[in-house]
């Protein structure tokens, strides 16, 4: 997008206080305790296991570690985790 581009959606954003996560693909990661994660806008699931998560997203790979991890649900747009979860990162895709 060039640059022009870009600032006039800045602009228009700020006006409608649109948060980023509705009008791109940038993910948004809500952590309740240690029990519970949401991501919306991801890609896909990579790899599922009871103590390994890897979700897809358009920035990058989400590696979640715990125990007990579980999809409870699952759409188009959000996934929810909830197990115990330990730790998290993102691998971040080279531009």
């Amino acid at each position: 997008m060039n640059k022009t581009k870009k600032n006039k959606r800045n602009r228009l954003d700020r006006i409608l206080e649109l948060p980023q996560e509705v009008y791109s693909n940038v993910p948004k990661i809500i952590i309740t305790g240690f029990d519970e994660m949401i991501i919306e806008n991801f890609k896909g699931i990579l790899e599922y296991e009871e103590i390994f998560l890897r979700v897809n997203t358009h920035i990058g790979i989400i590696n979640i570690n715990g125990y007990g991890l579980n999809l409870e649900n699952m759409t188009n747009d959000d996934i929810k985790i909830t197990g115990k979860i330990e730790s998290f990162d993102i691998e971040r895709k080279q531009d």
